[in-house]
């Protein structure tokens, strides 16, 4: 299955076919409403939320400006470290440099922990491809591999299975990939944890290829952070004799002043912690402790281009903390798989778009994918406003906007299915600068009320389908205002 999942239906034929799942709702609604009520009563302890996210947007935003200089240092100080650093422009290229250091390694399989960056470009399909197994480590991303189904979630990516139904994927799935489920295993989490640890346990200890991802990148040292709560990430990064993290370049921060920013409000926005469980730091290599070789694979992949969109770059100071999918209703009720991407929810239908373009008909319609309540902004802890980019998206979407990227070239192609919105537009700019034929229009329109339908045909039947065209006054405002008030002010 492709990370990126490109060639999929669009948003509202995918997320249509989610509603009508009662029991993937269920299992939403549960899990979404849980998190979200354990979130906001972590928040609600730090008096200081507010300033905490506001220097978490800063920090950002200033990383962002001068990320070539950031890039640079980071570079230099993993190499001072002992590490090797790649650059990688896009999937293709990222996917060729860890395939061929897997298999330099003379190794068949690998270990991954914090792997949205891999699904982002199809890794664990690449290496298949070369004869190299990869095995998920955290317990989600294993229920979905094991399951031969898609993440759904930034934190929890089997949000969309219950209990029940991970028990069968155990019971059925496990011998396949290594030590099998036991035998009359239920659907009790203890059980299903200790299924997991049993079945991990003896692939961390026998794998000597880990790749990972990261949380941050420290460029005054060459750090590199993965925050998470099983322990599985301890396991990835210390036993194997050779270490690949592949991490986007927006990853990473200047200092490890500005990493205690996050280290405080990334818990307490994902899993409602207030602190993390298990923080994990690693610069390059050392005698003794940890890999033997240490290499960083810097991804690109779409996100220079993303900078270089005044608007649309702040979907870069995402931290992965998934708190806007929570809070989301079109995410609660349609689910992850509907975005067709690694991403979904509110940050993927902005993130998305940007990464690959809008030449895609699931691309085109991720912009849409939203209500604009803006209870995504309100949660945000790097203060993205995910309502102004879905509202400057649409615009490029309508427009023709980027299509094909390649190095430094950008094809414009026009946009599809929008011809109509774009003629409805222009006909309404001329009404609205012809005063006089604005008004014979609407008394026209109040006139001819009784004969208007309720519902659109054609293409607007994708409005009216869930609500009904309003009722046209009997009488325009305007003459209205002219009968009664004689066009005249009130005077007070």
């Amino acid at each position: 299955m492709s990370g990126t999942y490109l060639g999929m239906p669009a948003f509202p034929r995918a997320a249509r076919e989610a509603v009508g799942n009662e029991t993937l709702r269920g299992n939403l609604r549960h899990a979404t409403h849980t998190i979200r009520a354990k979130r906001a009563k972590a928040v609600s302890e730090v008096s200081d939320w507010a300033e905490l996210r506001e220097a978490g947007r800063r920090i950002k935003d200033h990383t962002l400006r001068h990320l070539d200089r950031y890039l640079v240092q980071l570079e230099e100080s993993v190499t001072a470290a002992g590490g090797v650093v790649h650059w990688a422009a896009d999937a293709e290229e990222a996917n060729r440099i860890v395939t061929e250091l897997v298999k330099a390694t003379g190794e068949s399989e690998v270990v991954k922990v914090k792997s949205m960056a891999t699904q982002e470009i199809g890794l664990n399909e690449a290496l298949e491809a070369e004869g190299i197994r990869a095995y998920e480590t955290d317990l989600a991303e294993l229920i979905v591999q094991l399951g031969k189904d898609r993440p759904s979630h930034i934190l929890v990516p089997a949000i969309h299975r219950n209990r029940g139904e991970i028990r069968d994927i155990f019971r059925s799935e496990m011998a396949d990939w290594g030590r099998p489920a036991p035998e009359g295993l239920t659907d009790t989490p203890a059980e299903l944890a200790e299924a997991a640890r049993r079945h991990l346990r003896e692939k961390f200890l026998r794998a000597k290829v880990g790749v990972s991802g990261a949380n941050f990148m420290v460029a005054e040292t060459g750090t590199l952070v993965v925050v998470e709560s099983e322990g599985n990430g301890r396991m990835c990064l210390t036993l194997p004799e050779t270490l690949i993290s592949v991490v986007g370049i927006e990853k990473v921060v200047p200092t490890w002043r500005d990493l205690e920013v996050f280290l405080q409000t990334l818990p307490r926005s994902s899993t409602a912690e207030r602190m993390n469980p298990y923080t994990s730091t690693w610069t390059g290599t050392t005698d003794g402790d940890g890999p033997h070789t240490f290499h960083l694979v810097l991804l690109d992949n779409g996100r220079t281009d993303t900078l270089a969109d005044t608007v649309g770059r702040q979907a870069l100071r995402c931290i992965r903390c998934s708190a806007c999918l929570n809070v989301c209703p079109v995410y609660e009720r349609a689910g992850g798989h509907a975005y067709g991407s690694v991403y979904p929810g509110p940050i993927g239908a902005i993130l998305s778009p940007q990464l690959r373009g809008t030449g895609s008909e699931i691309d085109a319609s991720l912009p849409y994918a939203s209500s604009l309540c803006g209870a995504c902004y309100e949660v945000c802890p790097v203060a993205i406003d995910i309502p102004e980019v879905l509202v400057h998206l649409r615009e490029r979407v309508v427009e023709g906007g980027p299509a094909v990227r390649g190095g430094n070239k950008v094809v414009l192609k026009p946009a599809k299915g929008h011809a109509a919105e774009r003629a409805a537009m222009r006909a309404a700019r001329w009404a609205f600068t012809h005063p006089g034929a604005l008004g014979a229009g609407q008394r026209f329109a109040s006139r001819t009320r009784r004969f208007h339908p309720r519902t659109l045909p054609g293409p607007g039947r994708a409005w009216t389908g869930s609500r009904e065209l309003p009722a046209v006054p009997a009488e325009p405002f305007r003459d209205w205002w002219q009968r009664t008030r004689g066009g005249k002010e009130e005077t007070r």
